[in-house]
């Protein structure tokens, strides 16, 4: 697809982006302290902490990937919402109260509250520095996701923008102007998005895929004449290869002398109709139905894409729907959703095929219609366990990310960390519950990107009209400098308080802690562009399904044991940190997810039997933690026989 450049969407993207910046100025002058640098001095209201938490939290995977996820696949990507969500419970009942009477900037602060080890400041810095870098890649991606059609630029060069001006917000003003700017972003993202969910209720479900689509969005495109059966296409010039790549009933066709490719479908009456395709060469060209697609091709673009091919009834608009009406209308129908498969050709590079496929709501409302999740359905144990360790990580994450643990640090006192905590659950979880009629919505708007489903939420505001298009964008946007100011804070802290202060025990007054904090904000910043460009082609949620991996093996074990089992020692604590750490970073980078999008290497030969390690290591954390703590325990110091 092709996104028209807007001056109306430029406009209010230049607004937004100079009103965080000018926040960020007015506010730097109120961040000369260190504690005002890292916790905002603890002079933040409860219910604007609570909000900032929502903005902190609803990340670009929140926004981009989870609709992205619903409107390509259905009820998988919701379940990424549910563990999301259900880790608050987490934050709120064990480590709310307890981190902010621990801690004082840092969450190795907490840690080291009672011991005062250099070894759990090293590691816990460590850690820290390690989560943030994994989870600043899917907000990258998600920025130049975003700002590239906004402005019309590569997006390399969105990603390098959006790393700037968080650089710049982080620098200036710390924690003060990541609170106000996460603050700001929390709000607009729930509100904007209810009212498009009210949007999607009146305008309801339709099964003519032109009406869907706003003709602003773009152009559409005829599909060619399906031929009456595949046979009557084949003759001579045209090999076909049928099975294993897609499977019955779908068969593609590839032309000997021009390369073209064509996916066919077979009917109920057994002959095979074409279906629409898009294929995207090794050179980036694009064919759309075996034509030139693109500006400049001459052609018109493949749009729409998404639409409802069946309505319960047998009707063609449903009309305004209630909200469980239209989960039901959705459940009752078939949609026309897409699919890609890459095909490797004679010379090693990759043709990526996108074909149409009907499906019916019983099939993606039900779990197991991704890619990710869809060998749940299969008989295979270690699938299933795939898919309970993702959500075993997602719940645990959440408690365990260090971006979202400082933020106890800038209210005053445990009952106004609790009370934060709450208005943040409400805040998110309404914004979680929206997502599914975002990508529902989405599903079946008729304005969606084969080729980027990171892109849904803002095409589907597309689809509606040009401003609301321009104003979701610009919020997403702030949903990614909010997460990224964040991350960049929690590893700026890391390094200036922990790593120099902590560790190396360097004499650093409060000024000199915070211009150390401000170069490490840029170094990291700097690292948070490179990888953003590096991964601009993976979804979003499945790099933060990592980052969440990472956190809850490294860091929940440790936090909980400190607070509930006194026998807890420095080294149980130091061994723990660093062994959940090591092996879930290796356990990814050795998964056949990693193999298959990271590497380029088949995912056969991966060398750990499914890809995310939760169910393995945040066990594996705990079981260090107390084997060691038992053989480090002090030893109790000899009593005098007369006291005996």
């Amino acid at each position: 697809m092709i996104h028209e450049t807007s001056l109306v969407a430029v406009l209010i993207f230049l607004f937004f982006a100079g009103s965080v910046l000018a926040i960020s100025f007015y506010l730097g002058g109120k961040a000369k302290s260190a504690k005002g640098y890292f916790a905002a001095g603890g002079n933040i209201h409860w219910a604007v902490n609570g909000i900032a938490f929502a903005g902190d939290y609803l990340s670009a995977a929140s926004f981009l990937g989870i609709c992205g996820m619903i409107a390509f696949f259905g009820y998988d990507g919701f379940l990424y919402s549910v563990g999301y969500l259900a880790g608050w419970i987490v934050a709120l009942y064990i480590v709310a109260e307890p981190l902010k009477r621990l801690g004082r900037f840092t969450f190795a602060d907490a840690l080291d509250s009672k011991f005062n080890s250099r070894g759990i400041k090293l590691t816990a810095a460590i850690s820290t520095l390690v989560i943030s870098c994994f989870y600043l890649i899917p907000q990258m991606v998600g920025a130049g996701a975003l700002v590239q059609p906004l402005l019309g630029i590569p997006h390399y060069v969105g990603v390098l923008v959006v790393g700037l001006i968080v650089t710049v917000i982080v620098m200036t003003a710390g924690m003060v102007s990541t609170t106000w700017v996460q603050f700001i972003k929390g709000l607009l993202l729930v509100v904007l998005c209810a009212v498009m969910t009210i949007m999607i209720l009146v305008r309801g479900v339709r099964t003519d895929p032109y009406a869907c689509a706003d003709p602003a969005a773009g152009r559409v495109f005829e599909a060619n004449a399906p031929e009456a059966s595949v046979l009557d296409a084949v003759g001579t010039a045209v090999l076909p290869e049928e099975g294993g790549w897609i499977g019955k009933p779908y068969v593609r066709t590839k032309a000997i002398a021009t390369g073209e490719i064509k996916v066919w479908r077979q009917t109920a009456t057994g002959t095979f109709s074409e279906t629409q395709t898009l294929t995207v060469r090794p050179d980036g060209g694009k064919l759309a139905n075996g034509l030139p697609h693109g500006k400049g091709a001459g052609e018109r673009d493949l749009l729409p894409v998404g639409y409802a091919s069946r309505l319960p009834g047998g009707v063609t608009e449903t009309g305004p729907l209630g909200p469980v009406e239209f989960i039901r209308t959705m459940q009752q129908s078939e949609v026309v959703l897409w699919r890609a498969e890459k095909i490797a050709e004679s010379d090693g590079a990759t043709t990526t095929v996108y074909f149409q496929k009907p499906s019916t709501g019983e099939d993606f409302l039900a779990p197991g219609s991704s890619p990710t999740f869809g060998k749940v359905r299969g008989t295979k144990f270690t699938d299933k366990l795939d898919f309970l360790s993702l959500m075993l990580a997602l719940f645990c994450g959440t408690a365990s990310l260090p971006h979202i643990l400082i933020r106890y640090y800038t209210v005053k006192d445990q009952a106004s960390a609790r009370k934060s905590t709450v208005v943040g659950i409400a805040a998110i979880g309404c914004f979680y519950v929206l997502t599914l009629y975002l990508g529902l919505g989405a599903m079946t708007s008729g304005a969606l990107d084969v080729t980027d489903s990171n892109m849904s939420a803002p095409l589907l505001a597309r689809s509606f009209n040009e401003f609301l298009f321009a104003i979701i964008s610009a919020v997403a946007f702030t949903t990614v400098l909010g997460t990224v100011s964040g991350l960049i804070m929690a590893a700026s802290g890391a390094v200036a308080h922990d790593l120099m202060t902590n560790v190396l025990k360097m004499k650093l007054d409060d000024f000199q802690k915070v211009r150390a904090a401000k170069i490490a904000a840029l170094c990291v910043g700097v690292v948070a562009i490179v990888l953003g460009i590096l991964f601009a082609k993976m979804n979003v949620n499945f790099l933060v399904g990592w980052a969440f991996n990472i956190a809850a093996s490294a860091n929940l074990p440790s936090l909980v044991m400190l607070l509930f089992w006194k026998r807890t020692t420095k080294q149980g604590i130091t061994a723990a940190i660093l062994v959940g750490m090591v092996t879930s970073l290796g356990w990814i980078l050795l998964s056949a997810q990693a193999f298959r999008d990271v590497y380029g290497i088949d995912p056969a030969q991966a060398l750990v039997p499914f890809s995310q390690p939760a169910i393995v290591t945040i066990p594996l954390g705990f079981l260090v933690l107390v084997v060691v703590s038992l053989l480090t325990q002090p030893k109790q110091p000899a009593v005098p026989p007369d006291r005996r």
